[in-house]
């Protein structure tokens, strides 16, 4: 047989074997068969490798796994509880603030958070004082029983956060209620934002109290176990810090209208 023959024969000889034999990168990674043609050599196809995408690892990153420790194990290195508590009041304290200071609705009890300083102590105005609601423009507050706290009282008020200006008349102080203005609203929030610095601060606080305290009692426990411990306090810190700026957001838009 001549050499030429040879040659138109060797593609029809080549597709007859691959019926047969199959490439073993088509049979594990499912690729299609390769296509033959009598000028061609065949080079099977490198399988692809998948890659993360930028959106996909970006996600990733910004998720941080989440520590869970069983309170009751670590109770000899800190009460984690105490610390949950601590964290949760300087919360509660954060609402109170801006229930007492914060507030745009006028009634008899928008005046109950004010404390008064006099010789014998410190006392909440309606301690001292009758309050009560002359008309929507006027509150009053009777002074009659503690006349003597009254110009106390009268500075007390003077010097709350609501913008108030209140008039003397014997035993009676007259509080004008001030027009709710927009630059009065735009303080409020600066005020709330103050607030909520200052829970924060007192957060920080906390947690860097509670870290110290399990460098303390470290001894006797592993490296590890420290490390987690730390980790749940900051979790704990994250997740309060969280609430905090809920509260300011839900505070600015209820002052800005």
């Amino acid at each position: 047989m001549s050499v030429n023959h040879l040659r138109l024969l060797r593609p029809l000889l080549c597709q007859s074997l691959l019926r047969h034999v199959r490439s073993p990168l088509v049979a594990t990674y499912g690729l299609p068969e390769p296509l033959l043609h009598p000028n061609n050599t065949f080079c099977p196809t490198a399988p692809k490798r998948l890659y993360a995408t930028k959106k996909a690892k970006a996600k990733a990153k910004g998720q941080t796994a989440k520590v869970n420790i069983n309170s009751t194990l670590v109770e000899d290195i800190i009460v984690l509880d105490e610390v949950k508590g601590d964290m949760a009041a300087v919360l509660t304290a954060l609402k109170e603030d801006f229930t007492r200071n914060l507030s745009i609705r006028t009634s008899p009890g928008a005046l109950d958070h004010i404390v008064v300083t006099t010789q014998d102590g410190k006392f909440p105005l309606n301690q001292l004082g009758q309050v009560s609601m002359k008309s929507p423009q006027l509150i009053m507050v009777n002074m009659s029983s503690f006349p003597e706290a009254t110009a106390a009282a009268t500075r007390a008020l003077r010097e709350s956060s609501m913008n108030l200006n209140p008039e003397v008349d014997g035993t009676i102080i007259k509080v004008p209620v001030p027009k709710v203005t927009r630059e009065h609203r735009e303080n409020l929030v600066k005020l709330a934002k103050q607030f909520t610095n200052k829970a924060k601060d007192s957060l920080r606080k906390v947690r860097s109290n509670a870290v110290t305290q399990v460098k303390k009692t470290k001894e006797g426990h592993s490296e590890d176990t420290v490390r987690l411990v730390e980790k749940q306090i900051q979790q704990m810190a994250e997740n309060i810090a969280v609430d905090i700026d809920k509260q300011l957001a839900a505070k600015t838009k209820e002052l800005l209208g």
